[in-house]
């Protein structure tokens, strides 16, 4: 069955992974378009051939002849976006967080949604990551974790990758539009957060949610939080996590050093299982589990991959599949409030 989909957002994310996989993929037609930019909304609607091409997303969320939007706006305007899709209902694409804040989210739990509603977690979909979930030593014998996304952020690969267009015809935004991601962060961890903490929290929105979210599904929630602290203006932050008898050490720091070493590390007394993530900014980069161990004749390795499967690819078969045959959503509204309570928690324990 091919779905007929409608890109809300049509930035940065949307040109380089969504945009080009949509068309890639015969099971999907994209069919409509939309951006604060005219100039964008008309020129990425010719290049792909959406018929449907507004700066209104409501005209998206009112034809009767798409199955499916992707919101793809900025985390601060999801609240909205999605609480009008799920309304109209559609099936939803939503890229990671579901909302800035679980105050926004939480009220969404409860309205009827007549399609499926899925959040953009692609490192939770990749094979690699699959492995290691049906890999996953017992509780009891795990000594530590370790996870860590030390990142370039992506202009650096842009740049040398796949041009992105950026409009010239966008409005100012209004006073209220620039304070409102502040605001809502203010009201998630406290009236009193310094920039710095706001922006630590953004990056664990951001960035680390991907990670966060690998962890719930790996290791369950931790029992609470050791410590927490951000530097370097929120850019650097780091997490010790308490699982009881292990704990997690969570990382994440933003530099300007052409390097995108993220990956997940479970050790035990006789193994360890590494998993290694590159930049999605470049599709189809090899990502891969290695385990490591003690065998009869002296050290044993074993790697399952190299994939070179894009993530956001494979997580387009999890929403068709959800869409066209009822499979289940892993990474539905639900599971994304537990990241972003644990977000707030994080953030919060940055300021104690």
């Amino acid at each position: 069955m091919t779905l007929r989909v409608g890109l809300i957002g049509l930035g940065e994310v949307a040109q380089l992974m969504h945009l080009p996989l949509l068309a890639d993929d015969p099971r999907y037609e994209i069919a409509a378009v939309s951006d604060l930019s005219a100039e964008l909304t008309e020129t990425i609607g010719r290049r792909y051939g959406a018929g449907l091409r507004s700066t209104d997303p409501n005209r998206l969320l009112e034809d009767p002849d798409l199955d499916a939007v992707f919101l793809l706006t900025p985390d601060q305007f999801h609240a909205p976006q999605l609480e009008a899709a799920i309304a109209a209902g559609k099936h939803v694409f939503v890229e990671k967080p579901a909302c800035l804040t679980e105050g926004e989210l939480r009220p969404l739990l409860g309205r009827p949604a007549r399609g499926v509603v899925f959040v953009g977690y692609m490192r939770r979909y990749a094979r690699p990551f699959l492995a290691l979930r049906d890999r996953m030593p017992a509780a009891e014998t795990i000594r530590h974790v370790r996870i860590r996304d030390l990142i370039c952020e992506a202009p650096f690969f842009t740049a040398q990758t796949r041009p992105v267009l950026r409009p010239r015809d966008l409005p100012d935004p209004s006073p209220e539009a620039r304070a409102l991601p502040e605001r809502l962060v203010r009201a998630a961890i406290g009236a009193e957060a310094s920039r710095e903490e706001i922006r630590a929290y953004r990056v664990l929105t951001g960035l680390a949610s991907h990670s966060l979210s690998a962890m719930r599904d790996l290791l369950g929630p931790p029992r609470g939080i050791v410590a927490a602290c951000q530097r370097a203006g929120g850019e650097s932050v780091s997490v010790i996590y308490d699982y009881g008898h292990f704990v997690c050490s969570y990382e994440a720091v933003i530099t300007d050093i052409p390097v995108f070493d993220a990956g997940i590390e479970i050790l035990t007394n006789d193994s360890r299982y590494a998993l290694t993530t590159d930049t999605p900014y470049i599709r189809n980069l090899p990502t891969r589990l290695t385990i490591t161990g003690q065998g009869p004749n002296g050290a044993r390795s074993e790697t399952i991959g190299p994939f070179y499967e894009d993530p956001f690819r494979v997580e387009l078969d999890a929403f068709h599949a959800a869409v066209t045959e009822g499979a289940p959503v892993r990474t539905g509204l639900e599971d994304s409030l537990h990241d972003l309570e644990l977000i707030a928690e994080t953030a919060r324990a940055m300021r104690a």
